[in-house]
């Protein structure tokens, strides 16, 4: 009940769109307009993201998931149906390739597309629209797909992918799960839920400083996203594109929503899952495309054009979220 009067407080689409989606993309616009403008040189974006992931993204998400109430909130119906939602996505992306007829490498970022998930921009929706008590949810969503998502597409181009050059990425699985067990928003999601699990009590001035960092990690996260935008590549394969696309950002989110609500989910786990599936394919899918011979334009022309339909979609989605809860 309480969860269901709650999410009537999401009553109209403008300000849905205008207080929780809108201030979202126009940092990442502000990172696409510093990128391009030139005021930073392309030297400095590496090591910007690397401090936001090793260290602002672990001092939000540490805190966050290990005061989280976990106990009400749907933690399982929303993990089962993203996992499930996720897998419906790979079964879907193997049964079209014998009938698209696609290149190795082509059919390597098809498949990035339709599965990678972008947790810069999906965290601040959630916890923009549904406030911080999405933050759990939002952590346990992350922490069945970073790895089953990264597990996926390194497997699919180690498969799949014709690196040019030297192949210098680790296929075997020892290092998938290297690549795994030291990404630090896997590990930081993993090491906040077994706090929370084993209810260690607060640590003050370690928590303020988790804090200071913790502060900074949404938006640095957001302008990386725009920072990592390339339009140009929408052209190289249009079609393509836009068909991953659309499917990644109107019917990914419908699956995740729908077996969410299968699952038993409350209204805000039911929420959260529709955020997550809506979110745009992370550019990490360009790297592993560009290092492990997937085809690195076309996945470039996805995450931009995924990120921009996005902006579109959501606001729709949620608005059909608001009159089916």
């Amino acid at each position: 009940m309480r969860a269901a009067a709650w999410a009537r407080g999401i009553n109209m689409t403008p300000d849905i769109f205008i207080n929780g989606i809108l201030p979202v993309f126009l940092l990442i616009a502000l990172g696409f307009g510093l990128k391009v403008s030139g005021f930073l040189p392309p030297s400095v974006w590496g090591p910007i993201e690397r401090i936001a992931v090793y260290v602002f993204y672990p001092g939000f998400l540490i805190p966050a998931i290990w005061h989280a109430d976990l106990s009400g909130l749907s933690a399982g119906p929303i993990s089962l149906a993203v996992s499930t939602s996720l897998a419906l996505s790979i079964l879907i992306a193997f049964a079209l390739k014998p009938v698209l007829r696609l290149s190795g490498p082509t059919y390597t970022s098809v498949f990035q597309g339709l599965i990678r998930f972008n947790s810069f921009v999906f965290l601040p929706i959630a916890t923009s629209i549904f406030g911080a008590q999405a933050v759990g949810l939002a952590a346990v969503a992350m922490s069945a797909l970073i790895p089953l998502s990264n597990m996926a597409s390194i497997l699919v181009l180690a498969r799949w992918g014709q690196p040019e050059g030297e192949d210098t990425v680790d296929r075997s699985f020892r290092g998938v799960m290297a690549r795994l067990f030291t990404n630090p928003i896997f590990l930081s999601c993993l090491i906040g839920l077994a706090l929370n699990m084993v209810r260690a009590p607060s640590v003050p001035f370690i928590e303020k400083d988790l804090k200071m960092l913790g502060d900074a990690a949404i938006p640095t996260g957001l302008i990386l996203a725009g920072a990592g935008l390339n339009f140009a590549y929408i052209r190289s394969q249009p079609v393509l594109v836009v068909a991953t696309s659309a499917f990644k950002v109107l019917i990914v989110p419908l699956i995740s929503w729908g077996l969410c609500r299968l699952f038993g989910g409350d209204a805000l786990a039911q929420g959260v899952a529709l955020c997550c599936g809506a979110a745009p394919c992370a550019a990490v899918a360009y790297v592993q495309a560009r290092h492990m011979g997937g085809d690195a334009p076309l996945m470039a022309g996805i995450v931009a054009l995924t990120t921009s339909l996005s902006l579109i979609s959501l606001p729709l989605l949620l608005w059909l979220y608001h009159l089916l809860t």
